[in-house]
Formats: C-alpha cells, structure tokens, sequence
C-alpha cells in the first residue's frame, strides 16, 4: 500500500511538518527519519512551538546553564536559532538536490513588529544573514505593513514565508508583493532563481470562527475555509500563469507556492484528515502537526481537490454572503487576532525560557 504523504508529494503538493523540539534533531532523530522516508521536504516553526518545546522537556537544559544570567528573550532567540540553523542543516541536502525547490526551514521575525515595515525588514534581514543558510524562510505577517517588507526582503534575495493571510484580496496583494520584489531584484541584477517565496493561508481559523455565526446543523459547516482557500488557489493559477510572471520566469523565478496552515481539525466530529485532502493539489504546501501527519499517513485520500475548485467555490461564499455572512469582516478579524496570538505566545516563550533558567 503507498504512503500517503509521499502520494501528496507526487501530485505536487509539499508536506512541511509544523513542529520542531530539539530531541528530533541529530541524524538519525525523528526529522532525519520524516526526511528519509520521503514523508516531508520542509519545516515551520512559531513562537508556541517553541514555548512547549522548551518547557515540555528537558532537552534545553544544557544550553540554558550557558545561558545562565542573559536576558530571557535573547536566551530564546538563542534557542531558537540553534535548532532552526541544526534543522536547515538536515534539510539541505535536499533542497540541494533539488535544486532549491524543496527542503526550507521557517523562522519567524518577531511578531511584535508586525506592524512596522523598517523592522521586520530589518529583523528579515539579520536573521537570513546571521543563520546564513539558503534554505532558511523568514515569517513575515501579510499585514499591511508587511507588504511593504515582503517585497524589499525578496529583493535583497531572502526567501520569505508569508504568514497569517485569511482573505482572498489579501492573498492576491501578497503574490504583488512578491512579484515586485523579484522584478527590483531583477533590475539590480540580481538571481532570481536563487529566492523563494510561499504564501500561508490559514483554514481551519477560518472555519472555527464561521462555524460559530452558520450555528449548529448548518449544512455549509466547516466547509468555507476550504472554499476560501480554493479560491485564493484560482487567483494563484491565474497570477503565476499570466504574462507578468512569464517574463520573470524566463529570468530564473519561481513561483509563490501558496502554503495551507491551521490544517489541524478541531472540531472532533470532522474527518481528521479533512483539510489535507480537500486541498491537495500540485504547487502547493500544506504544513502539518505530528498528529495529522500521522493520521494522514495512515488514512489519507489523494486527489487533486483544488484545480478547477475555484468558480465552485466563490459561488459558495457568494450563497453564503447571499444569507449574510460577512467574510470580510471574519478575516479582518482573524488577522488581528493572529497577530495577536503571535505576540502573547512569544511573550509566554520568553517567560518559559525565564522560568527555566538557572
């Protein structure tokens, strides 16, 4: 019987595990063993990630005595770039192998400048040079301030994961953002083959938040964030295919890979697995906990649920707006919350690693 998640691959579609924790590095630790199987070609990681990493386990321990005395947020960058630059590191091979499409590692610029161009391009900068990796991504929040960023980080070469996006328009002003970076990049003469770029979008948030307002028995429940997502996958279709991007793909540029997040169901009377399936499709990425992963692994379906979704899929949201749901407003709504959780979750990082060092 063939393994699902490498049939994902297969079709097109990465698998990024969305976890990190120290006792999975080294060679022949849990990632090692992902990476060999075929099951995954990436990694993320967030600041809640880390904050139950280093509080779940002893694993730190080493490292926080020689961190004994510092500032507690440095001690966490410091944590956090030591296993961020040890998974690049596993990964490599593979992104050399092919030839830099596959096997990026996400770190994420500090959430606190979410809102402020000049420091997360400055904050971009530093950590792509610091950890000096070609496969390492930088999260950049898709808020607006964040456009701005995108585009000067991709054309100062810095491959960028963009995080956080829950609406269509904002999808779609993202992949100009990064379009206008490769095309500074390319009048500075600069490589574009040697930048990439993905796009994250967010569903199961979607759907928590949706869900609530359709009530109970609904019969459109937890479906919008899949509808949601397979109409930005249309816009990317359409952006990546038409004669602004040929140009630069003649230069050597890749697309931005539009990257499903929050695929984890929460709802326990979903299929576990649901979010996986419904938007597998090719020049995509879809970023997993270990939980679904395993899941999908031992019962995922394969098929591509996203081309040609999209004109289904708007008329959905369209009945949907129709019976008054305002989609708008739930996203603006997401993205503010999302920063928001970025924050509080790197503050509780920083105040993990306080409590834990000697």
């Amino acid at each position: 019987m063939s393994n699902p998640l490498v049939a994902l691959q297969e079709l097109g579609q990465s698998v990024w595990l969305d976890s990190i924790r120290r006792s999975y590095l080294g060679s022949g630790g849990y990632l090692a063993k992902l990476i060999d199987a075929g099951e995954i070609d990436g990694l993320t990681s967030n600041p809640t990630i880390f904050e139950k990493a280093v509080g779940g386990s002893d694993d730190y321990d080493a490292q926080l005595a020689e961190l004994a005395g510092s500032n507690p947020r440095d001690a966490l960058w410091a944590i956090i770039k030591s296993d961020i630059r040890e998974a690049c590191d596993l990964f490599l091979p593979l992104y050399r192998s092919s030839g830099g499409t596959k096997g990026f590692v996400s770190i994420e610029v500090d959430p606190s400048k979410a809102f402020d161009t000049e420091e997360t391009v400055s904050d971009g900068l530093m950590l792509f040079r610091e950890l000096d990796r070609p496969n390492l991504m930088v999260k950049v929040p898709g808020t607006e301030p964040g456009l701005g960023a995108i585009s000067r980080l991709i054309t100062e070469g810095v491959n960028v994961n963009v995080t956080l996006l829950f609406s269509v328009p904002r999808y779609e002003t993202v992949a100009e953002a990064y379009l206008e970076g490769l095309r500074r990049r390319a009048r500075a003469g600069g490589d574009l083959s040697q930048v990439a770029s993905v796009a994250s979008f967010f569903v199961s948030r979607v759907d928590t938040k949706v869900d609530e307002q359709l009530g109970d028995g609904h019969p459109q429940l937890a479906t919008v964030g899949i509808a949601n997502a397979r109409v930005a996958y249309a816009s990317f279709q359409r952006l990546f295919s038409g004669p602004d991007f040929a140009e630069l793909a003649e230069q050597g540029a890749r697309v931005q890979r539009p990257l499903w997040a929050s695929t984890s169901v929460k709802n326990p009377e979903y299929r576990d697995v649901l979010y996986v399936e419904e938007l597998a499709g090719p020049d995509t990425v879809n970023t997993m906990p270990e939980s679904t992963l395993d899941a999908f692994r031992d019962h995922g379906v394969v098929e591509d649920r996203v081309s040609g979704a999209g004109d289904e899929a708007r008329s959905q949201l369209q009945r949907l707006a129709e019976e008054g749901l305002d989609l708008d407003q739930v996203t603006k709504e997401l993205e503010t919350e999302g920063v928001d959780k970025f924050v509080t979750s790197f503050d509780a990082a920083v105040e993990t690693v306080r409590a834990n060092l000697p």
